[in-house]
């Protein structure tokens, strides 16, 4: 169970990194940003978004699972983990279910392209606000995974002590 619940958070934490790190600025850079570029960063956030979510679902059962199972000085920081994936959960819903959609549909409304649309554009203004909250929400999401590591790494241990 241990092992299941360190491997949820480190897949979903691993690729915020991933994507945060690696992906979405080699794509800017090898794309610019095109009509493909939004399409690949928005479908690439889709799936680790409901990526994240299978891993954060899972991390709930299995640390639900061990409180049951633990020893009541192994549960003190097992709260504080539970609170930051339910919000770590939310945080990506609220991006999946409000933002993204919303992004789209401004991409939609100037034709594909948004760097294209003027400035004055409405539904770039509402692109351009939308889009660093979206960064926000979810660079929010990574430092609550990290957190919950931290947290992770200063549960008591399972290993006992050798007496020569």
């Amino acid at each position: 169970m241990r092992a299941v619940r360190l491997l949820s958070i480190v897949v979903w934490v691993g690729g915020l990194v991933f994507f945060a790190f690696v992906m979405a600025p080699t794509a800017f850079h090898v794309m610019g940003t095109t009509t493909q570029f939004a399409l690949l960063i928005g479908s690439c956030l889709r799936v680790l978004n409901e990526i994240g979510h299978l891993c954060g679902f899972l991390f709930l059962i299995t640390t639900i699972a061990l409180w049951f199972r633990s020893e009541p000085r192994s549960r003190k920081l097992m709260p504080f983990e539970v609170l930051l994936i339910v919000f770590m959960i939310a945080a990506t819903m609220y991006v999946q279910r409000t933002i993204l959609p919303a992004m789209e549909r401004d991409r939609a409304a100037v034709g594909g392209d948004i760097a294209s649309a003027p400035p004055a554009n409405p539904a770039r203004i509402d692109f351009e606000r939308l889009h660093p909250l979206s960064e926000k929400v979810e660079g929010a999401a990574l430092f609550m995974g990290l957190g919950i590591v931290a947290l992770m790494a200063g549960e008591p241990g399972s290993s006992r002590r050798v007496e020569l």
